[in-house]
């Protein structure tokens, strides 16, 4: 319990010299307002679109989470389209843990 424990003269001018460089160094970084995020979307792409499985066939491991990050989908909508591709034939479920199912390309 106690308090705060009192700064010597010599830390307290280090820290000033600390507050006193930080904004010389920020301003060699990037500049300019940060990119606008986009909402994760709630409609799937078209399942039955080639284009949509090429994409998937080129993914190592697909997972929930790899779908929803490639497509821009939440992660809700990314699970049941991959559901949906497995009783498909497009994707086989190859693992699943607590939170997790991995499928693969069906060949």
């Amino acid at each position: 319990m106690g308090g705060k424990k009192k700064l010597s003269l010599k830390q307290i001018e280090r820290t000033q010299d600390k507050k006193d460089e930080a904004p010389e160094k920020k301003k060699g970084g990037k500049s300019g307002p940060a990119p606008e995020r986009k909402a994760p979307s709630i409609m799937p792409p078209d399942i039955r679109s080639e284009k949509t499985i090429a994409e998937i066939r080129k993914m190592k491991a697909v997972t929930p989470f790899a779908v929803a990050s490639r497509f821009n989908l939440r992660l809700s909508v990314a699970k049941d389209m991959l559901e949906e591709l497995a009783q498909r034939g497009v994707l086989e479920h190859v693992s699943s843990g607590k939170n997790l199912k991995i499928y693969r390309v069906h060949d």
